[in-house]
């Protein structure tokens, strides 16, 4: 089984896979390794904004979660700190939120299939308040997150409409709960879909 956690830059992704690591051993935890592919982004002077270099990057991304995700079926249940639903969104959804209308489905046809072959059992959309959000962000001195505010304004909007409409995704609202009550209420939501689909 392949579950994975969603929502907006800040929300508590990392600090709910943190604590399952620490009180849930029978899940594995695949974090979003992106390393490599930045290097090779950087490597060929590959710009996001250019169509062309957008396509050849988003062939990195697509393939390696496709990679990542049979690595995490073999697993008996595996907790994607994003997963394959993440990937096909901002492929898709990117060009948007700069003002650009390309025909990325097309020109990724083969790539997109793949992905969506991977994609997990169950997601939980991890949201809040953009007040909750932003004191999120300013709390934490151990990421720059440059991309923060394109990501609130432009990506949010369109994320919530995507995934609130899947009917595999589940919700939680983390306005006013501290670390330990989002780490608690994440694993709850991980034991329940384990009691629900074994």
């Amino acid at each position: 089984m392949i579950l994975s956690l969603q929502g907006c830059m800040a929300v508590g992704k990392t600090t709910a896979v943190r604590y399952l690591q620490d009180n849930a051993p029978y899940i594995n935890i695949s974090y979003e390794v992106n390393t490599d592919i930045v290097e090779e982004v950087k490597r060929r002077h590959l710009d996001k904004n250019r169509y062309e270099d957008y396509i050849e990057i988003q062939k990195l991304w697509l393939n390696n979660e496709v990679v990542r995700w049979n690595k995490a079926k073999g697993f008996p249940c595996s907790v994607m700190d994003f997963g394959a639903e993440e990937i096909e969104f901002y492929t898709l959804h990117y060009p948007i939120t700069i003002g650009k209308s390309w025909d990325v489905e097309n020109a990724l046809k083969k790539e997109l299939e793949a992905v969506r072959k991977c994609m997990p059992t169950r997601i939980l959309f991890m949201d809040a308040s953009d007040e909750t959000l932003r004191q999120h962000k300013n709390n934490d001195l151990t990421r720059t997150r440059n991309f923060f505010e394109h990501h609130l304004q432009y990506f949010l909007p369109l994320k919530r409409k995507w995934f609130y409409e899947k009917d595999n995704v589940d919700v939680l609202m983390v306005d006013g709960l501290d670390a330990e009550e989002v780490g608690m209420k994440v694993k709850e939501w991980c034991d329940n879909c384990i009691k629900r689909y074994r």
